[in-house]
């Protein structure tokens, strides 16, 4: 079955979301850089979904041009994390209105693991699809930073109730992580090109 399609709806849903999100801002009413103090949570929350949905788009696209073949499992499974994500824009809406209070942090870092989480049943199923000396599977034979953003969630998720701003603090520190791209997979395709026989 030809990934194309499943490449295209997911990213058309990634724009929608980011589209939804930067809907949410509104201009300042007044005229001065001083106006713009009020809205810093709602760019702040704005600038870190952003950041995780550029991260999951970027991921996602190195994994899915990696695949060779789609299934029905991967593509439920693909369903699946786009379930989770596109419940970013209301998460952060929620938590930026609030100035980041107890219950919208925990749910922000609820649907942050529920995102890593549909991620890791996402690249497994593609994995089980394919041979176990492709490159999707010598890629993900260790998934050190995946398993511990998701470990991090639920610590941020946890800590929401006794400081919001330290969750918040721990969303960042994964974000930041994520910032230097995972390379795991343009290494085996690089590995792929020069050993065909590999």
């Amino acid at each position: 079955m030809g990934k194309g399609r499943l490449e295209a709806f997911s990213d058309g849903v990634l724009a929608i979301l980011i589209t939804i999100m930067v809907l949410e801002l509104r201009p300042p009413e007044g005229h001065r850089f001083a106006d713009l103090l009020p809205l810093w949570p709602k760019l702040g929350g704005y600038i870190l979904s952003f950041i995780y949905l550029g991260i999951y788009w970027n991921n996602h696209h190195h994994m899915l041009h990696a695949a060779k073949r789609i299934t029905g499992a991967s593509m439920w499974a693909n369903h699946h994390l786009l379930f989770w994500l596109s419940l970013v824009p209301a998460v952060t809406a929620w938590a930026d209105e609030s100035h980041f209070a107890t219950a919208p942090m925990a749910a922000y870092g609820i649907v942050l693991f529920m995102s890593g989480a549909a991620y890791s049943i996402l690249q497994r199923t593609l994995t089980r699809d394919h041979d176990p000396d492709s490159v999707l599977a010598r890629a993900f034979r260790r998934d050190w930073k995946g398993t511990s953003s998701v470990a991090l969630y639920v610590v941020g998720t946890l800590v929401a109730f006794v400081s919001p701003w330290v969750s918040g603090a721990i969303y960042v520190s994964v974000a930041l992580m994520w910032l230097i791209p995972d390379r795991r997979i343009e290494r085996e395709l690089k590995r792929a090109d020069s050993h065909p026989e590999v």
